[in-house]
């Protein structure tokens, strides 16, 4: 298996693309054009991130925002994985700090990134979606996510790794969505010998899961892309927060953050799964 930092290095590259900003609702609220290049040196033990975003379309235009950075090592919160996709965050949810959390999925000549971001009280309040195509390449925009994409069975491989750093773990994964008519779906989640059954009902881009008082939304998005979010931190409550990105008709990925009743970050997960029906 390679290591956090050979994974790392498979997002090297000029990306363009562009920062959208989202409601929780799933209104566009506006974007901005961005180029990110990331550029590895002194024999690959180096990489040089640097972002530029404009205030138009025109890449030639004098940016409004020129950021760099060099990396030489990663922090315990980014993990990355064999495909190049990765997950980071807040590691230790608190009261009266704001929360977040960011994804990126890598595809060829596609990146699909994702932010999302809590408020202090707690309140989902953002959603960042980052679109980005490799420099002269052919590489194109997925349509808008839709729920009839997701209706059917999935199976996948989920690969967790742990914020501990005990060995990282590979589960088979098996994820049924039925459409039960009258604006409701049912969702059947197997994984490690454990099943999750879930019902939902579609708000049109978005499929809405209440239980035990706790009201959870995912959101349909651009690109094939969606965010999977409690509306609510509750302190004293374990949760995750997700994003998925369907790569293709028949494949999607997922990354998710696990956190415990403490609020502590625990393990980041992600799930590679196949349509089968």
């Amino acid at each position: 298996m390679d290591s956090n930092w050979e994974n790392f290095l498979k997002n090297l590259g000029e990306w363009r693309g562009s920062f959208t900003k989202i409601s929780p609702d799933g209104e566009i609220l506006g974007s901005t054009p961005s180029i990110l290049n990331l550029e590895a040196y002194d024999n690959d033990q180096a990489v040089l991130f640097r972002l530029r975003r404009f205030d138009s379309s025109d890449y030639d235009s004098s940016p409004i925002q020129d950021y760099q950075q060099e990396y030489r090592f990663l922090g315990k919160e980014n993990i990355f994985f064999t495909t190049g996709a990765f997950s980071k965050g807040t590691l230790q949810v608190a009261p009266f700090t704001e929360f977040g959390a960011e994804y990126g999925f890598v595809d060829n000549d596609r990146r699909s990134r994702l932010v999302q971001l809590y408020d202090k009280q707690g309140n989902f309040i953002t959603v960042t979606l980052i679109r980005e195509f490799r420099t002269s390449t052919d590489a194109y925009e997925r349509p808008q996510l839709t729920v009839e994409q997701l209706i059917g069975n999935w199976e996948g491989k989920a690969y967790t790794s742990y914020s501990d750093l005990r060995p990282s773990a590979v589960c088979s994964t098996s994820l049924e969505i039925q459409d039960r008519g009258n604006g409701y779906l049912e969702q059947k989640l197997s994984f490690s010998s454990q099943v999750i059954t879930s019902t939902a009902r579609i708000e049109g881009n978005k499929i809405i899961f209440e239980k035990e008082g706790t009201t959870r939304q995912i959101l349909l998005l651009p690109d094939g892309n969606s965010s999977n979010v409690p509306l609510q931190l509750q302190l004293r409550k374990p949760f995750f927060v997700e994003a998925g990105w369907l790569v293709k008709e028949n494949e999607r990925q997922r990354l998710i953050r696990n956190y415990s009743e403490k609020g502590e970050w625990i393990s980041s997960t992600h799930v590679i799964e196949y349509k089968t029906n």
